[in-house]
């Protein structure tokens, strides 16, 4: 009995010490690592990308004990002041309309002036817009008008100078907003021209996407239309440019038919934005005129190529044809003129005069060749 009892008391012992060395080691031998929750980034291949919500890490569940839920969004506040109006009729186009397309102005150092633009939501439903502004430059290659230059800063930069009151507004379905545009230049500014635009935005609703089926994506396609603004600040300034080439479009010197496709290239090499205009006469091969064409004024930017394009459209063209282009270059009246010839030869027309001339000649043979005529 008292080796039972000192075996007891052994084992107690044993275990009184097999605690005290457990509790005496570092907690965090039986801690968990900590594990930091990971957002993987969608793929995006749109244009607009949007922000995504800030997350508060005190508003973070167990991740051990629960499934996290994503919080709803909070819609925007949009305030502004904006003079609104609604539009003559409410069909609906799912479009939206801005204008005018362009602003030129001409302003001194130091100078600020106001224009209004125009934004009519033909959505079918009530949408905010939102405004950003991006600079401008022209191609070389003339491939096209011109290009905006996102976050960028253009050669001859305008977008610190256009201000808006309110950089997002909302408008409903059939209603239109008169916004007040300030351009300003600075007092030190240096003459010459600046070039820029404002872009008007739909911004997308979360919540309207969420009522759409499913969840928000991360990034979505937004519809952008600008209003481009043209400002030139007098001094010392150079206005260059000249007509580089005439032609049909792919120098093609044989039609079939009408429309006549040409083109006229302009390189502007000066400071300042041209607006060159001019016309197309076409003659015959007999020097009659038979066609004219008017080349409204269109605008090249500072060191920049435009292609512009024109079409001579007329019924039953058969022959030889001469065209003759007159370019005013938009300072100086100085006019710069080229020619070109092209023919045209309308196979509808021809293959069935050739077939019936083809048949005449050999009815005729053949009437030749096995009838003899004498004469009495």
């Amino acid at each position: 009995m008292l080796n039972t009892t000192s075996h007891r008391y052994s084992v107690v012992a044993f275990l009184l010490i097999l605690g005290c060395t457990l509790l005496a080691l570092p907690t965090s031998v039986f801690s968990q690592e900590e594990v930091t929750p990971v957002v993987a980034e969608p793929a995006t291949d749109t244009v607009i990308e949007l922000e995504a919500d800030p997350v508060d890490d005190s508003q973070l569940p167990d991740i051990a004990t629960s499934t996290p839920t994503p919080a709803t969004p909070t819609p925007a506040t949009i305030t502004d002041t904006y003079t609104k109006e609604r539009l003559p009729n409410d069909d609906v186009f799912n479009d939206f309309v801005v204008g005018p397309g362009r602003f030129e102005l001409a302003l001194a150092p130091g100078q600020s002036r106001t224009v209004e633009m125009i934004v009519s939501n033909r959505m079918g439903v009530e949408k905010v817009f939102s405004f950003e502004t991006e600079d401008a430059e022209g191609t070389a290659d003339g491939s096209q008008a011109l290009v905006l230059l996102g976050d960028d800063r253009g050669p001859y930069s305008l977008k610190d100078y256009i201000s808006v009151p309110h950089t997002k507004f909302s408008l409903e379905h059939a209603q239109r907003a008169r916004i007040p545009v300030t351009v300003s230049i600075p007092a030190d500014a240096d003459p010459g021209g600046r070039y820029g635009s404002l872009l008007i935005s739909i911004v997308s609703d979360k919540n309207e996407l969420n009522a759409a089926g499913g969840a928000a994506p991360a990034s979505v396609l937004i519809s952008r239309i600008g209003t481009l603004f043209f400002i030139s600040t007098p001094g010392s300034t150079e206005a260059a440019g000249e007509t580089l080439d005439f032609a049909t479009v792919n120098n093609q010197s044989l039609f079939t038919d009408s429309p006549i496709p040409m083109g006229i290239v302009f390189e502007n090499t000066g400071d300042v934005h041209l607006n060159p205009y001019g016309e197309v006469r076409i003659t015959n091969l007999l020097g009659d005129e038979v066609g004219f064409v008017e080349l409204a004024p269109w605008f090249v930017l500072p060191d920049a190529i435009r292609n512009r394009v024109v079409e001579w459209d007329r019924e039953l063209l058969i022959g030889r044809y001469t065209a003759t282009a007159q370019v005013n270059r938009g300072y100086d009246d100085i006019i710069d003129t080229r020619t070109i010839v092209f023919w045209v030869l309308p196979w509808k027309i021809l293959l069935p005069i050739f077939i019936a001339l083809f048949l005449v000649f050999a009815a005729i043979r053949y009437i030749a060749t096995r009838f003899e005529f004498k004469r009495k």
